[in-house]
C-alpha cells in the first residue's frame, strides 16, 4: 500500500519505466561477456567469503580458491597468447574486477600473483624471462610477491633503499637490505605461499646507482617452503581485513642471484658490468617502468565500482521494503525511501556510483588501447597515468563512504555481518592507500594539470598574453565585484523556476564545474610561478603552503572527468524513458558537487545567492521524481543473490512486513481487537466538549 504522505513512491507505470535491460548492457560496456562469465565464476559457492573464519583458515581457503581460478583460467587473459593466454589486456582487468563480489581477498591475492608479480615479469622482463617464468606464474606453480613496498618508502618508491649491485666478477647481482627500514612490507603471498618475488631494488654498477629496477628473486624452496640462505620474513599477521591474503615482510642479506634475472626490459647490465638503456633520463626510465604496472590502479577503481553497486542494491531493496512511523497514516507505516532524508541519504550515492562506472569504462578502453599498442604514445600513457591515479582515488573514497551510509541507513540490519556491508568495508579499507596513497595520487594528477597549464603558455606571442591578462582582469571585475552575481539576479527575480531551469542545463552545469577547475588551476599555478626560481627549501615551503589546493585542483578536475563521462554515456541510451530518468541522475550527480562546493561559487561570485537558494529545493525534486525508479536503477547493475548474500536483500522484509499489516487488518476487523488508549481520551474529549 502507497504512503499516502509521498505519492512519489507509487511504483513507475510500463510507459515509463526504465528498460532495465538496456542499461544494463551500457553498464556492461565494451567487455560485456568477460564480465558476465566473470560473474558467474564469482556467483559459484566455493569461491565465496566464508564469514568468521580465523585468518589462517581464510588463508588456505583463498589458496584453494586461487588454484580454481588457474584451472578456470580465466585469469590469464592478459598474458600473451603463445603462453596460453589471450592478449585481452582490458578484459583481464574486467573479469577480475568482478572477482571483488565473491571475496575481496581473493581479488587482491589473485591481483598480486596475475596482476603484479606476473604483469611485473611480462612487462618488465624480456621473451626469454617470460617463457621461463610466466607459465608457472599463470599455473601457480611459482606463487609470488610483489616486492616494491618498504618499512620507510611505501609512496615514495624511487627514495627505496635496498640495493642491487653488480659483481663482475661472478656476473651476478647482490640484493641487500641495509637498515631495518628497508625491509620489503605489506606483501602478498610473502608470509606463506610466495617462493618467488620481483624485487625493486637501485641497481649498483661500476660505482653508479642507476636507480629503481626489478629483478627475479627465489625467497624459498618450493617443496619445503623454506626461506633460501640470505633471504628473512615476518608474518604481518592479522590485519583490518582481506585476512585471507598472506602479507608479510621480507629482507635481503647479501643474496646473490644471476645477472640475467635481472628484467631488463628498459634498462639491462652487460656481462662486464656496463649500464644501457633505450631511455636516457633517469627520471623518463623510472616513470616509464612504474607505468606499465598501472593495472593495479585500473583494476581497484573497477572493484571499488563493483562493491559500491552491490552496497546499493542491497540498501535500496532493503529500503523500498521496511516501513517505519506512521506519522502519514492512522494504519499503515512509512516506507523508508520514501523519506526525503533517506533519498538524500542514498541516490546522490547512487549517481555517483554510475558517474564513476561510465568513467571506469573509459578509463578501461583507454588501458586496453594503450597496452594492446593500439594508441600508445607516450602522450597515451601520461594520460592513462593520470586517469587511473584520478579515478581510482575517487572510486575507492566513494567505496567507503557508500559502504558505510548504506550500513546506517540499514540500522542494526546493517551491522550484521550477513549483510555484508562491514565485511566489505573492512576489505575495502585499504583500497584507500594500496597502488598509491589516494591523497599522493591526487597529488600527481595536480602536478599534469600544472604542466599542462603551462604548456598553455609556452611560445606565446605577446599579443595573447595582453588578451590572457585583460582576460583575467576582466573575470576578476566580473566575478569579484558581483555583476555576474547581477546578473543572475536580475534575470531569475520573481521566478525561482528559472534558476532551476538553469541549473539543470547540462552546459551549465558543465561551465561551474570546468570553471572551477580551471580557476583552482590557475591560482595554484599563479602562486607557483616563481618556485623553480627559489632556493630549492623555498621552493619546497611554497609549495607545501599549496599542497591542499592542488589536490583540491585535482579532485575537481576528476569529478569533471567523471560528470562527462556520464554525459557521454546518456548518448548510447535508446529508450526515450530510461533516457530522461538517466538524464535526471546525471543532473542529481552533478548539481550535488555544486551544492557540496556552494561556498566556493559564492565566494568566487560564479553564482548569485537568489540560484544558490534554489539549488537544494530543486534537488529534493530531481530526488522525488528519481524515487519511483530506485530498484530499477540498481537492478540494471546486474548482480543476483548469488553476488549479493545478504538476508535483507532477499525479498524477507517485505515478507515481515506484509505479514505484520495482515495481522493488523485483521485485528481491526476483529471485534475483540483493543482499543488504543489514545482513542478512548479523544472519545471523552469529543464528549466533554458537548
Amino acid at each position: 500500500m502507497t504512503s499516502t504522505r509521498n505519492p512519489i513512491s507509487v511504483a513507475p507505470t510500463a510507459s515509463d519505466a526504465v528498460d532495465v535491460a538496456e542499461l544494463g548492457r551500457i553498464l556492461l560496456g565494451r567487455w560485456a561477456e568477460v564480465r558476465l562469465q566473470a560473474r558467474r565464476v564469482a556467483g559459484m559457492p566455493e569461491l565465496h567469503k566464508e564469514e568468521g573464519l580465523g585468518h589462517t583458515e581464510h588463508r588456505r581457503r583463498v589458496s584453494t580458491q586461487l588454484e580454481t581460478l588457474a584451472q578456470l583460467g580465466g585469469v590469464h587473459r592478459a598474458f600473451p597468447i603463445r603462453l596460453g593466454g589471450s592478449d585481452d589486456h582490458g578484459g583481464n582487468v574486467a573479469g577480475f574486477e568482478e572477482l571483488v563480489v565473491a571475496d575481496p581477498s581473493l581479488q587482491i591475492k589473485g591481483g598480486v600473483q596475475w596482476g603484479l608479480f606476473g604483469s611485473a615479469v611480462l612487462h618488465l622482463g624480456n621473451a626469454e624471462h617470460q617463457d621461463k617464468w610466466l607459465p608457472g606464474i599463470m599455473n601457480l606453480d611459482i606463487p609470488g610477491s610483489f616486492a616494491m613496498t618498504e618499512i620507510g618508502h611505501g609512496s615514495d618508491v624511487a627514495s627505496i633503499a635496498t640495493t642491487a649491485s653488480y659483481d663482475a666478477q661472478s656476473q651476478e647481482f647482490v640484493i641487500n637490505t641495509p637498515f631495518a627500514a628497508a625491509w620489503k612490507e605489506y606483501l602478498g603471498n610473502a608470509a606463506v605461499d610466495g617462493v618467488a618475488a620481483v624485487v625493486f631494488a637501485q641497481l649498483i654498477t661500476r660505482g653508479v646507482n642507476h636507480g629503481v629496477h626489478a629483478f627475479y628473486v627465489d625467497i624459498r624452496d618450493p617443496l619445503t617452503k623454506e626461506f633460501l640462505p640470505g633471504v628473512q620474513g615476518r608474518d604481518d599477521g592479522i590485519k583490518g581485513g582481506l585476512n585471507g591474503i598472506d602479507n608479510g615482510r621480507l629482507a635481503f642479506d647479501h643474496v646473490r642471484i644471476p645477472r640475467t634475472n635481472l628484467l631488463n626490459r628498459y634498462g639491462d647490465v652487460a656481462p662486464d658490468g656496463s649500464y644501457s638503456s633505450s631511455i636516457s633520463s633517469p627520471g623518463r626510465r623510472f616513470f616509464t617502468m612504474l607505468g606499465t604496472l598501472v593495472q593495479g590502479r585500473v583494476s581497484l577503481d573497477g572493484a571499488a565500482v563493483a562493491a559500491s553497486k552491490v552496497a546499493l542494491k542491497i540498501a535500496i531493496q532493503y529500503a523500498t521494503e521496511r516501513r517505519q512511523f506512521n506519522a502519514a497514516s492512522n494504519t499503515d507505516e512509512v516506507v523508508l525511501m520514501d523519506y526525503q532524508r533517506h533519498q538524500r541519504r542514498l541516490l546522490p550515492l547512487l549517481a555517483t556510483t554510475y558517474a564513476a562506472a561510465f568513467a571506469h569504462e573509459e578509463l578501461l578502453v583507454k588501458f586496453n588501447d594503450v597496452f594492446s599498442g593500439a594508441h600508445d604514445t607516450d602522450g597515451d600513457r601520461q594520460d592513462l597515468e593520470t586517469l587511473a591515479a584520478a579515478f581510482k582515488s575517487l572510486s575507492t573514497w566513494h567505496a567507503l563512504d557508500t559502504l558505510q551510509e548504506c550500513r546506517e541507513a540499514c540500522g542494526g540490519a546493517g551491522f550484521m555481518v550477513e549483510n555484508r556491508f562491514t565485511s566489505l568495508r573492512a576489505d575495502l579499507d585499504v583500497y584507500a592507500t594500496f597502488e598509491g596513497d589516494n591523497t599522493v595520487l591526487l597529488q600527481l594528477v595536480a602536478k599534469r594539470l600544472l604542466a599542462d597549464y603551462s604548456k598553455e603558455f609556452r611560445n606565446l606571442d605577446f599579443g595573447v598574453l595582453a588578451r590572457f591578462v585583460a582576460g583575467q582582469a576582466a573575470d576578476l571585475t566580473l566575478n569579484k565585484t558581483g555583476l555576474r552575481q547581477a546578473a543572475q539576479f536580475v534575470s531569475d527575480t520573481g521566478w525561482a523556476q528559472k534558476s532551476a531551469r538553469v541549473l539543470k542545463d547540462a552546459d551549465t552545469q558543465r561551465q561551474m564545474l570546468a570553471d572551477r577547475v580551471r580557476t583552482q588551476v590557475a591560482e595554484v599555478a599563479g602562486a607557483l610561478k616563481e618556485a623553480a626560481k627559489m632556493p630549492q627549501d623555498q621552493g619546497a615551503q611554497l609549495f607545501n603552503d599549496h599542497q591542499h589546493s592542488l589536490i583540491e585542483a585535482a579532485r575537481s578536475h576528476a569529478q569533471l572527468l567523471q560528470w562527462e563521462a556520464f554525459t557521454a554515456a546518456l548518448t548510447r541510451i535508446e529508450d526515450p524513458n530510461t533516457l530522461v530518468v538517466m538524464t535526471r541522475l546525471r543532473d542529481l550527480f552533478g548539481l550535488t558537487l555544486i551544492e557540496k562546493h556552494l561556498d566556493w561559487y559564492l565566494m568566487n561570485g560564479r553564482i548569485s545567492m537568489q540560484r544558490a537558494r534554489t539549488l537544494g529545493p530543486y534537488i529534493n525534486r530531481v530526488l522525488a521524481k528519481l524515487r519511483p525508479h530506485a530498484l530499477d536503477l540498481v537492478d540494471a547493475f546486474g548482480y543476483g543473490p548469488e553476488h549479493l548474500r545478504a538476508t535483507i536483500a532477499t525479498g524477507i522484509e517485505q515478507q515481515r512486513q506484509d505479514e505484520a499489516r495482515n495481522h493488523y487488518r485483521r485485528q481491526r476487523a476483529s471485534a475483540d481487537a483493543p482499543i488504543d488508549e489514545r482513542v478512548l481520551l479523544e472519545r471523552a474529549r469529543a464528549a466533554g466538549g458537548k
